[in-house]
């Protein structure tokens, strides 16, 4: 594998090799958004295709996986062939209402869907042991990478995980803040990641919004701001903010939503011109599945679905090496099997990367 090399700056080197296209599936039950209490996993079926387009076009999938889905039979057999092949990686994805050890934080946990930061840290550390078992037991591997659910993150959380022995996470999402989505309806919401880096970067554990030393690598998922540079200041809230963002959108996302084709063309492209070293995808496993999602709601709209999947992946293979993130990983930090990277990646602050 051959990824654009991370540096503590930009890449200057016209010879640089092929940056990382990252595909991240948060494989979880189905519809979740609706709240149910009776978590089904029906989904696991509509894996295959999703995985043989991959496939076909050279790319690997990681599938950062929960707790209905670890112990779903049709998962697992999925799980250990793609693992058995090599054609994918198995990471994990923790949802805290639903992740053993079960212990209520608010009067319906599975309405409100409280954020694992939520909890106390001894309740903390004992889902990501048992979660981390549990994929150790059901795939027989050492799950490296992780994204957490809803996207909460905090030092606390960084800091289990690097104790875990987790190598890469991918719960950061730029230019994103969650402060107005509750979990506990008597908390503060989720992050705010607005002012945090959209590059690579090693954690600080002490401060995750800025690089560090620690072994723990941050891989943000992909999320641009196309707004003009004067329009960046404009409260999205007021009126003018509003009319901006309905016609350039503050985040636009590497995931596919039906509507977004040519936002995600206009990202990858984007991307090649700063030089990054990846680019980040992700879609929940849900959403491959007519029903399973609020996006996908009918088996037309999942045909749409893969008609801008087959279109993207072909423009993106132009371009980008297929890897997973703990593929990424290794080629940052030790070369990895097949790389050709320079001796600079190994540092260990990285800073963003732009062109």
């Amino acid at each position: 594998m051959e990824i654009r090399p991370v540096t503590s700056g930009m890449v200057h080197s016209p010879s640089v090799p092929r940056p990382a296209f990252l595909i991240t599936i948060d494989t979880e039950g189905d519809n979740l958004w609706a709240h149910p209490c009776n978590i089904t996993t029906e989904n696991a079926k509509h894996l295959v295709r999703f995985q043989s387009l991959c496939e076909s076009y050279g790319f690997k999938p990681t599938y950062l996986t929960n707790y209905e889905m670890a112990v779903c039979p049709v998962y697992r057999e999925f799980a250990l062939d793609v693992i058995h092949r090599g054609a994918a990686e198995i990471g994990m994805h923790l949802h805290a209402w639903n992740s053993p050890p079960l212990i209520p934080l608010t009067a319906d946990d599975y309405r409100f869907q409280p954020y694992l930061t939520e909890y106390p840290e001894p309740v903390m550390r004992e889902k990501i042991h048992v979660m981390t078992r549990m994929l150790e037991e059901q795939f027989q591997i050492s799950p490296a990478s992780h994204r957490s659910g809803r996207w909460a993150f905090n030092e606390v959380y960084a800091r289990l995980l690097s104790e875990a022995q987790y190598k890469v996470d991918c719960s950061v999402a730029p230019k994103t803040s969650y402060k107005g989505c509750l979990g506990d309806p008597n908390g503060t919401g989720g992050p705010d990641y607005t002012q945090f880096p959209d590059s690579p970067y090693f954690l600080n554990l002490d401060n995750i919004g800025v690089p560090g030393d620690s072994q723990l690598l941050e891989l943000p998922v992909t999320i641009m701001d196309f707004r003009p540079a004067w329009a960046r200041g404009i409260s999205r809230r007021s009126l003018l903010g509003r009319v901006v963002n309905r016609l350039s959108p503050a985040a636009a996302r590497l995931r596919p939503d039906g509507k977004n084709l040519g936002a995600m063309l206009r990202i990858v492209r984007q991307a090649i011109k700063e030089r990054r070293s990846y680019v980040e995808f992700m879609l929940h496993s849900s959403e491959l599945m007519a029903g399973g999602s609020p996006s996908f709601p009918d088996a037309q709209h999942i045909e749409t679905l893969y008609q801008h999947l087959e279109e993207f992946f072909n423009e993106v293979r132009g371009s980008f090496t297929g890897a997973t993130l703990t593929e990424f990983y290794r080629a940052l930090t030790e070369g990895g099997a097949g790389a050709s990277l320079p001796a600079a990646c190994s540092v260990r602050s990285v800073a963003r990367e732009r062109g």
